[in-house]
């Protein structure tokens, strides 16, 4: 990290969102100024009530669609060097309902933004991949090179995550960070981009039935959004002490699997909840199971997960009981709004 007295310039779209909120707000805390954009397609204002009167925090209601955008921020923001591309289509669902609009903005819009990161000279250009880039694949636990041309992609969300990383990962600035399954504070249950997590213990609290479409034994590696964001500080290098700065694809996740079922019995015993579990068919296009290989990000910068999925549970529950009051569902919008001109907000 460079001196306390200066402030590194850093941009993360997607701002409002889950991740981007929290990346927002640790990126402030080690004394970076930050340029947030979000379009409110899926994010959310309240996700940002703790940052957006910081005084190093400038706000924008743009789309990341908008040609020319980081040219812009750049000249309003000189200091800007460092990119956290977040924004993007996050519904599989609506991707398979909208292949060609994912297509562009998760594609084709990275891509954009990366070579414009690239001629105005940005030191590092840092995307959300996603697990979803395996497919179906099942040679676990999934290696970065499992993800290939050849991958049988399930989404249109996949595929256009896959393609992203992989030129990502070409340029001499990029790192593609392949999250699984993200939970914590501020994912908002009632939202269709929502996990697992959020919607069981949201069901926990109010003393009604977990449900689990199939069996429940299907498994999935969950890792707390704490330890993600510090995921996105190493692989910039604004860790302190300072990481080395990577380029290349990796993956984020603590490299260990949970089943659906077995998640189901913690919370409800953490929620104290006594109802019976309740079970529909299973979803079509559902993975049976999904853990990462965390080896590579952790040789190339020291980050390993910290925070236990009982931990994790039990800081996401607190949260949920103390905040569910102020979570309003989100509502996505039918296309990514294109807003031109709107000055920045605080």
């Amino acid at each position: 990290m460079r001196a306390q007295q200066e402030k590194v310039g850093c941009i993360v779209t997607g701002a409002a969102g889950f991740v981007g909120s929290h990346l927002t707000e640790r990126l402030l805390s080690l004394n970076c100024a930050v340029v947030g954009v979000d379009d409110f397609s899926s994010g959310n204002r309240k996700n940002m009530d703790t940052i957006f009167n910081h005084p190093a925090f400038t706000f924008y209601e743009r789309s990341v669609a908008e040609p020319g955008l980081l040219a812009e921020l750049r000249e309003r923001h000189p200091g800007l060097h460092c990119c956290f591309h977040l924004a993007a289509v996050v519904s599989v669902p609506y991707s398979v309902a909208h292949p060609e609009e994912t297509m562009n903005l998760n594609y084709r819009t990275t891509i954009s933004l990366l070579e414009e990161a690239e001629n105005l000279n940005f030191t590092k250009f840092v995307f959300a991949g996603s697990a979803a880039e395996y497919g179906d694949d099942q040679r676990l636990p999934l290696l970065e090179g499992y993800a290939t041309e050849k991958t049988r992609h399930l989404s249109p969300y996949g595929l256009s995550k896959f393609l992203a990383s992989r030129r990502v990962a070409a340029s001499p600035i990029g790192a593609a960070l392949r999250c699984f399954n993200i939970y914590g504070p501020r994912q908002n249950p009632q939202s269709p981009y929502s996990g697992v997590i959020s919607r069981f213990i949201d069901l926990g609290i109010e003393g009604r039935p977990l449900t689990i479409f199939g069996d429940g034994h299907q498994s999935r590696d969950f890792v707390h959004v704490s330890d993600v964001v510090e995921a996105y500080l190493h692989s910039a290098g604004l860790t302190v002490p300072p990481a080395s700065t990577v380029r290349g694809v990796y993956n984020i996740g603590i490299g260990k699997a949970t089943t659906v079922l077995e998640l189901a019995e913690l919370i409800r015993e953490l929620t104290t909840n006594n109802r019976q579990l309740s079970f529909l068919p299973v979803r079509t296009g559902d993975i049976r199971h999904s853990v990462a290989a965390t080896e590579a990000f952790f040789r190339a910068t020291g980050w390993a997960a910290n925070i236990s999925l009982q931990e994790g549970l039990s800081n996401t529950i607190h949260w949920m009981s103390t905040h569910s009051s102020r979570v309003t569902p989100t509502i996505p919008c039918s296309r990514p709004r294109l807003l031109h001109g709107t000055e920045p907000t605080r």
